[in-house]
């Protein structure tokens, strides 16, 4: 998340008395992190009670394209899946214009990220993830991922003058490699439906449960849902690996964290065959797919409060480890 449309409390506060049952508007704060929309922590009293809410202004993406994103939270939590859930106002909208932009409101989640996860973390974030892709199979509507192989075809050329040989010669070579494959019947025969593809650390939050003078964590939820799409539940699977389940050097593997992740997604929803032979070759799409991101990124960035580009180059490792397997 990241600030690129700047708002005061000033430019909301009538608006919010006015079209909403969410209180007084009394503090809003912009929040750091991220690369795509102006996001701010909304603070309200009502009845005495302090609420708080997350406003976003949507720098990119289209009032067209959102329902697809609002509308799969509201579906989600509507099933129990702990996911921020979009705020109507007064006429039932959940989507409305802010400063001349797209803009929602949302509930905010509990708890706190865990960014040196264990593999209960690891363990809690696989069940999560497969009940929610289950939650979504009757979700009406279809949207495809708009950062998936045609994006990486259209954005890879303008990234390569920014490129040593030897990522040029790696970058086209795994790029062949997944027109091949996203073209294979192997990758059609796929199961798919409405994915989050982009559960990284920090966008999944855990809440501490107080038993027996035991402190536990337990998951608070899944937020940040635009860059969702309808895809190959096994890529959403292999973007959240890539992130959650990695060893010290930050590349490879670690095996405990990964087992814990499979064995508990898999519990919920077992892999295909189809699945499980695609595996690997899904791994580097996901780590393709975020190496092209962070190099456009960082290449090409936009003005922006708060707004600190990634380094591309770790993802970069992450599909020369994943070519390794």
């Amino acid at each position: 998340m990241a600030v690129f449309t700047p708002i005061e409390l000033e430019d909301i506060s009538t608006w919010i008395t006015q079209d909403f049952d969410i209180g007084q508007a009394t503090e809003i704060r912009g929040i750091h992190g991220g690369i795509e929309n102006s996001n701010f922590f909304l603070d309200t009293i009502q009845d005495g009670k302090q609420q708080e809410y997350v406003l976003t202004i949507f720098d990119r993406l289209s009032a067209q394209q959102l329902p697809f994103y609002l509308e799969l939270m509201c579906h989600l939590a509507n099933k129990d899946i702990p996911v921020p859930k979009p705020i109507a106002n007064h006429q039932g909208e959940i989507l409305f214009s802010l400063k001349g932009k797209p803009a929602t409101i949302v509930t905010k989640l509990p708890g706190r990220s865990r960014l040196e996860p264990d593999a209960n973390h690891c363990a809690l974030v696989g069940d999560k993830l497969a009940k929610m892709h289950l939650a979504g199979k009757d979700y009406p509507h279809s949207q495809e991922n708009l950062r998936s192989l045609g994006w990486w075809q259209k954005t890879i050329p303008s990234v390569l003058p920014h490129l040593r040989t030897s990522q040029r010669e790696l970058i086209t070579h795994e790029l062949k490699t997944q027109e091949n494959f996203f073209s294979s019947a192997a990758y059609d025969g796929l199961p798919q439906g409405a994915s989050h593809c982009d559960l990284f650390r920090d966008n999944v939050l855990f809440d501490v449960n107080e038993s027996n003078g035991v402190s536990q964590d337990h998951l608070g939820g899944f937020f940040d849902f635009y860059f969702a799409g309808t895809d190959k539940w096994l890529f959403d699977v292999a973007v959240t690996a890539n992130d959650w389940c990695l060893s010290s050097d930050k590349q490879d593997f670690d095996p405990a964290r990964l087992d814990a992740f499979l064995k508990a997604y898999q519990a919920v929803r077992p892999f295909t065959k189809e699945e499980q032979a695609c595996w690997p070759l899904m791994l580097r799409a996901a780590a393709l797919r975020f190496w092209v991101s962070r190099l456009w990124d960082f290449h090409m960035p936009r003005d922006a409060q708060m707004l600190t580009p990634h380094d591309p180059t770790h993802f970069e490792h992450i599909l020369l480890s994943r070519r390794s397997l």
